[in-house]
């Protein structure tokens, strides 16, 4: 079985020009609700983030493609505007590609395809002791229905 990395995926579903309404059916569910992106617009241009993008950055970022998703969800949910439906999931791919771009061009880490063969081990016996004292371990036994065992405990009351 080959697994396909999101980009190889994009490429493969949206490369032909005949597969484009699949491509952008395929993307729909990523489209947040248009106040979302009116938001974020809002947001990216506030003073806050204003500074916040000069301090990181050394300058202000280019929000307009917040303001451009705004406007084709807009025409998308009231005209039922298919290009306005299409530009809106190819900025969201994009969105997707560079955030994940770090992970993608990763080259220090291997990639795994299947989870290692003793992933279900059993635990070393000192965290089997460990997790003998916990809320969690009392609490999970308490609603499995057996009876709490009594914790012999000495507080110390200062008056």
């Amino acid at each position: 079985m080959v697994l396909l990395t999101l980009r190889e995926t994009v490429l493969f579903i949206c490369g032909n020009s005949e597969n484009l309404s699949i491509c952008v059916f395929a993307f729909v569910f990523q489209i947040r609700p248009c106040e979302m992106y009116n938001e974020e617009y809002s947001d990216c241009t506030s003073i806050k983030a204003r500074f916040h993008q000069y301090f990181i950055y050394g300058e202000t970022i280019d929000c307009s493609q917040w303001k451009r998703d705004f406007n084709s969800c807009v025409r998308w949910r009231d005209e039922h505007n298919s290009n306005a439906l299409k530009e809106l999931v190819q900025s969201e791919k994009n969105r997707r590609l560079k955030r994940l771009e770090g992970h993608y061009n990763n080259d220090v880490w291997k990639k795994r395809l299947e989870p290692p063969a003793d992933w279900n081990k059993p635990l070393p016996e000192r965290l089997i002791k460990e997790y003998e004292n916990t809320y969690l371990y009392h609490r999970a036994k308490e609603m499995a229905g057996s009876k709490p065992e009594e914790v012999h405990r000495t507080l110390c009351v200062l008056s």
